[in-house]
């Protein structure tokens, strides 16, 4: 069977700051129609940092979620920007860290039943300590925890970041 959908017609029902939304109508496998939501997303960048088997991770309150979340930092890429320039961004911004290197980690679809969403992973290889530029109304604290502490943290559901999950089980899958 031959997986595939073709846009018929589409409307955009939201244009936000951060992401429109869509409703598309679509051809499925078998000639049915059907209709897709679409959250488009520009993408957004993280990075993974390890200093002394550390693990370099900010806690901000998430509102959707109703509390604060512990994540690597990240951020949404700008019109255009390539994700590795907001990587870089993000992580001096968020933390106070510059990236000297920062190689391709991996990539990952957030949802990909509703989003375009892409989220860039870097992993920081070279990196010094600078300051720490917030943007106006970001709050949040910088934290430095042991690997070890991190996976348990992940293991009990301290962590539920999809971003930070997946980044530290590719850096453990690798280091092995």
């Amino acid at each position: 069977m031959i997986l595939n959908e073709k846009k018929l017609s589409g409307k955009t029902v939201f244009t936000g700051k951060i992401f429109d939304i869509e409703v598309d109508e679509v051809e499925i496998s078998g000639g049915r129609k059907s209709v897709r939501e679409c959250v488009r997303h520009r993408g957004g960048a993280a990075v993974f940092l390890v200093e002394k088997d550390k693990v370099l991770l900010v806690k901000q309150f998430r509102y959707l979620y109703g509390k604060e979340v512990l994540e690597i930092p990240a951020g949404k890429l700008e019109k255009g920007e390539d994700s590795l320039i907001a990587a870089k961004r993000e992580l001096e911004e968020e933390t106070g860290y510059v990236a000297d290197e920062l190689v391709p980690m991996l990539k990952i679809y957030p949802s990909p039943g509703y989003t375009d969403e892409v989220i860039h992973i870097y992993f920081a290889k070279k990196f010094h300590r600078s300051k720490q530029k917030l943007d106006d109304g970001e709050y949040l604290n910088v934290f430095r925890l042991d690997i070890e502490e991190v996976i348990k943290m992940v293991e009990s559901a301290e962590i539920c970041d999809s971003k930070t999950v997946v980044a530290l089980y590719k850096y453990i899958s690798e280091k092995e």
